[in-house]
């Protein structure tokens, strides 16, 4: 995994969906949901790592989006992106989320037990916190991910790219007629 400031290097685009959604948790869990849906069009099955790999990105950056990019009114918005790569054996999957909080920038823990070790007095309320694992499981499941400024106002896009082999991915193409009896 890399993180980068960056954003990837222009490829051609196979599909796209963007979608605003409210800052709410119902709001994150809804993103979580249609992309999902989305990518099993796209031919990312429901029940393959791919998509649960991608449908965790989602949530995550959902969440984090809805946690601590929440501005009182403004919703946040999520971009999919499949971009075709120039061999045409893989697709790469760029989740964007934006919100309207520039103020705060992401960054992952140095390791995962850093928030752990925050409170070194209390090790049973380290281990029953369910917060402060999002950017690491991001971290450990994209191949990059990054943060860039909103290009569109005050704010920032939070991004992650899981790359997915085509080979698994892509459904065969159902023949109809004549030439689709065996030779």
């Amino acid at each position: 995994m890399n993180r980068t400031e960056q954003p990837a290097p222009a490829t051609p685009v196979h599909s796209c969906f963007t979608l605003r959604f409210s800052s709410t948790p119902r709001g994150a869990r809804l993103a979580r949901r249609l992309c999902g849906e989305r990518l099993d069009t796209w031919g990312i099955p429901y029940g393959s790592d791919a998509h649960d790999v991608l449908s965790l990105l989602v949530s995550e950056l959902a969440t984090n989006a809805v946690t601590h990019g929440h501005v009182a009114g403004p919703d946040f918005r999520v971009h999919l992106l499949a971009l075709s790569a120039s061999d045409a054996a893989t697709l790469t999957i760029r989740v964007e989320v934006t919100d309207t909080r520039g103020d705060r920038l992401p960054e992952p823990p140095a390791t995962p037990s850093a928030s752990a070790s925050a409170s070194a007095g209390e090790p049973a309320a380290a281990s029953a916190r369910t917060g402060g694992r999002g950017l690491f499981l991001v971290e450990a499941l994209a191949d990059r991910w990054g943060c860039v400024p909103r290009p569109d106002g005050p704010g920032k896009t939070v991004w992650a790219e899981y790359t997915v082999a085509t080979s698994a991915t892509v459904a065969p193409v159902a023949r109809y007629g004549p030439s689709a009896a065996p030779s």
